[in-house]
Formats: structure tokens, sequence, C-alpha cells
């Protein structure tokens, strides 16, 4: 039985790809234990499995060795159960639909809409601040917009897991800091029934890390190991003059010596 303050929980978690040639080991034996609400990110290496992560979290990839549990049962229960919501690089929006139809499409395909309260898709353009724009087309929106609507997209169903893999890696710069505190925003505005939505976030950037979490997963080189676990000891809310205070430049500069350190 899993930890009731735990929501997600990782035990002995490996991965090896095997496709015919030389086998590739991705993970081995991360173990995490995830309180419910905490917005943790997952940083390190190139190639060094955070992506695999989150995918085995989601239940889209069964794991070589080791177990994730989700509230008490396996991530493809708690996929079933419509208790995970995951967020891509690619917003991938479908062209021929609008703002609103892309958000509802989730909610037009599957029958567990009609047989719990939801959220309304209008409700959520609402929240990420698109209710203006709920008749464009994607070719229409700049790129931190379709991914806002992914994101409400996202919250169809109103899951308690946010699962966010490099949401932001496609934006330019400018974009891609505001959109942190935009998510930050909307994580804060949208408490479940059980407070603020758990999210695992995987990212490259240090300042994204830092800015959105309460604590942070350094992982090794190939294959990925838990090389850090930091807790954000910040206040929130957050803006961005925390970036230049003294104490978000020290964990920067943590994290940074973690990731030179770390064995290529």
């Amino acid at each position: 039985m899993a930890n009731a303050q735990q929501h997600v929980s990782l035990r002995g978690l490996s991965h090896v790809f095997s496709d015919g040639r030389q086998p590739l080991a991705a993970l081995s034996g991360i173990s995490l234990e995830v309180p419910w609400g905490q917005f943790t990110s997952v940083i390190g290496p190139s190639g060094c499995g955070k992506s695999t992560l989150l995918r085995i979290v989601g239940g889209l990839l069964r794991p070589s060795q080791g177990q994730v549990i989700i509230d008490g049962q396996p991530p493809r229960a708690a996929q079933r159960a419509r208790e995970i919501g995951f967020v891509f690089q690619d917003p991938a929006l479908l062209p021929w639909r609008s703002v609103l139809t892309n958000v509802r499409l989730p909610l037009e395909i599957d029958s567990l809409a009609r047989s719990r309260p939801l959220p309304r898709p209008e409700e959520l353009l609402g929240l990420v601040g698109l209710a203006d724009f709920r008749d464009y087309y994607p070719h229409q929106l700049s790129g931190g917009m379709q991914q806002r609507v992914a994101i409400a997209r996202a919250l169809a169903f109103n899951p308690s897991l946010l699962l966010m893999d490099e949401p932001f890696g496609a934006l330019d710069e400018i974009t891609r800091s505001a959109m942190r505190y935009e998510l930050l925003r909307i994580w804060e505005a949208r408490p479940g029934a059980r407070g603020r939505k758990t999210v695992l976030f995987v990212t490259h950037s240090i300042a994204e890390a830092i800015t959105l979490s309460d604590r942070v997963v350094v992982l090794s080189a190939r294959p990925g190991a838990v090389r850090a676990d930091i807790d954000i000891e910040l206040t929130r809310p957050r803006s961005q003059e925390l970036e230049r205070s003294r104490p978000f430049l020290d964990y920067a500069d943590h994290l940074r010596s973690l990731l030179k350190e770390a064995p290529q």
C-alpha cells in the first residue's frame, strides 16, 4: 500500500532499450517519493533518460525493472482513470480544429467524460488566458499560445498528476521565460480535491527548474541515476525579481556544478 502522503512512488526503476542491436541502458535504480501537490523538476545531461522516466511514470513505457505506484495503483490504471495529464514539447494541436474544439477533443472521444463532473472547456480557456481566442485555429497562434492550449487540454479531465516533458523547449527565450510564470499562475489557481496538482516537469533549463519547483532531482549521465535531490526553499508566489536574488543564484550555481561534474 502506498504511503497516503505520497502521490507517486518510484521503486528501483531501471530501463534498457533492446531493439536487436546492442542494448542501451537508459535508467538505473531510480527510487523517488513525490508527495501530493509537489512541483518536482527533473534535470540532467542530454540523453540521461529524463523523457524515458516520464514515459514510464505515465504508463507509456513498461520499465525493465522496478515499479511505479500512483496513488496506490499502477500507471496504466491511473491513466485509465484519467488521473494523468500529459504536456509535451510539441503541443500536437489538430490544425483543422479551433482552439475550443482542440480542448474539447478528449471529452468527445472518451465516455468517462459523461460519468464525472469536469471543468468546462470554456472555463479552461479562461484559466490559461485564451477565452478571446476560442474560435482561432492553431496556425493563428504564437508558440506560447499553442502551449497554453495544450495545457488546457491536459486539464480537461482534471487529472491529479501532470507530466510535462520540455513543454517550453521549442520557444524563444523571452516567451519561455514568460511561460514559466504563466504555468505557475495556472498551477496555483487550479487546486484539486486534494490541493494543487502534482507536477513532474522535465527540463534542460536550470532557471526554469528553480523558478517552478519545490524540488529538483538531478540525474547522472546515461544510464540515468539520481545524483542529487534538492529542496528549493524559496517563498511563493514567485516573480521574475526572484531570479536576481542571492538564494536563486546560489541554487543555480549548485545545480550547474552538479551537471558540470556529471560523468559524460
